[in-house]
């Protein structure tokens, strides 16, 4: 059922509980937000929608469809105007295009808004080598083997020094605290933090509340949401320094009203949740009433990982398909990238594709159409493959020639 059909034609049921997600969604906007702590305003005319790490390039692949970039809109969770060449392996992004269609290659579409974020922009105060997690802002940060670490790293996580200021994209467990990190890099000349978060401890007199290990004040914040309130997922920029123990808030935003589309596509943690009919993916409403739930409905739960299929209305996502990503799933997956080589060393068995760097040596290395001798600069791949032991390159599984 398309979004128009939906709602011209909701059961009794339906109709209830979309009603109840809209209040519950505009209340958390805050009669629609802020720039800062949502991903933007989507253009009415989209007819899809995708919500979700970027897992390829060719052009930018998230949760499995290929969006043409090439006219889109880029920019940031601040509204800040960027390019297409600032999209990386591992980063979150909400993705707004037309239509989707498959030649039998896969589903693709045309992106005409893109937009990035991290949820978390600042100092690492600590670094677990053994156990694979940092802290930064207070907040656990799980590395995984899922995890895009930046090149600049070298050695992976044994490149992340305590005091090194860092953006982490990924997503949060509201039953533990921590977040599971799909892409890690430095972020040098930081001119503001941020934490995405949900709010505890909510002091209205004092005009503070805390996120994780973080004590936030908000008492200079001009603009804040009327929805604020204990359990609001929230974006918060702070300053770059503490005053007396707190980070200080200089912008608080909740996510923005998402416009209708035909076809929408969201995976991340479920991060609020009334029944397996009515939950929140990152902070996205979720009816759920309808859907299908391939892998039953026991792990739908707070802090599952999920991908949701569906259209969106009226701010929410109307699901037909609910499933359970596990992380075994996710590594599985791998990653993907289409484009021309533009570096090469055969001697280390490496090659340059979309700005990652691929090695080639696995024995089990499927190649189509082609051979290892016929790598070459300019020579046109499909790559698929896994992150390598440090998570700053991509060891390639299968290699197709002539993308």
């Amino acid at each position: 059922m398309n979004a128009a059909s939906y709602l011209a034609h909701p059961s009794p049921r339906l109709l209830f509980a979309q009603l109840a997600f809209v209040s519950a969604l505009l209340a958390g906007c805050g009669g629609g937000g802020d720039a800062a702590g949502g991903l933007g305003a989507i253009p009415a005319a989209a007819s899809s929608f995708a919500a979700g790490p970027i897992s390829g390039f060719g052009s930018v692949i998230v949760n499995g469809v290929r969006f043409d970039d090439s006219s889109a809109a880029v920019t940031d969770d601040d509204g800040t105007a960027s390019t297409r060449n600032a999209l990386k392996l591992g980063m979150t992004a909400e993705v707004h295009g037309g239509a989707v269609s498959d030649d039998g290659t896969g589903p693709r579409a045309g992106a005409r808004e893109i937009i990035f974020g991290a949820a978390l922009v600042g100092p690492v105060t600590a670094v677990d080598a053994t156990a694979k997690s940092i802290v930064v802002l207070g907040q656990t940060v799980a590395v995984l083997d899922t995890t895009v670490l930046d090149a600049s790293l070298v050695g992976g996580i044994a490149g992340i020094t305590v005091g090194m200021v860092v953006e982490v994209h990924g997503q949060l467990d509201a039953t533990t605290g921590i977040y599971s990190a799909t892409r890690i890099e430095p972020k040098t000349n930081a001119t503001a933090f941020k934490i995405r978060g949900i709010v505890a401890n909510l002091d209205a007199t004092a005009k503070t509340f805390t996120m994780g290990g973080a004590l936030i004040s908000y008492a200079g914040v001009t603009s804040v949401p009327a929805s604020l309130a204990n359990g609001l997922m929230l974006s918060v920029r702070l300053q770059t320094t503490q005053l007396a123990g707190a980070w200080v808030a200089t912008r608080l935003g909740a996510r923005p009203h998402i416009d209708d589309a035909d076809e929408a596509h969201i995976k991340g943690s479920i991060t609020a949740f009334t029944s397996t009919a009515q939950f929140s993916v990152n902070g996205i409403a979720v009816d759920a009433s309808q859907a299908q739930f391939p892998n039953g409905t026991a792990g739908i739960v707070l802090g599952a990982q999920v991908e949701v299929e569906g259209t969106s209305s009226n701010g929410v996502i109307v699901a037909k398909k609910v499933s359970i990503e596990t992380h075994a799933a996710q590594h599985a997956q791998g990653f993907e990238l289409h484009g021309a080589i533009t570096a090469i060393d055969t001697a280390a068995k490496t090659f340059v594709l979309r700005s990652v760097t691929v090695n080639y040596a696995s024995t089990t290395l499927e190649y189509q159409h082609g051979t290892a001798a016929q790598l070459a600069v300019g020579v046109q791949l499909e790559v698929r493959g896994v992150l390598g032991a440090d998570g700053t390159t991509l060891q390639a599984t299968r290699i197709s020639f002539g993308d």
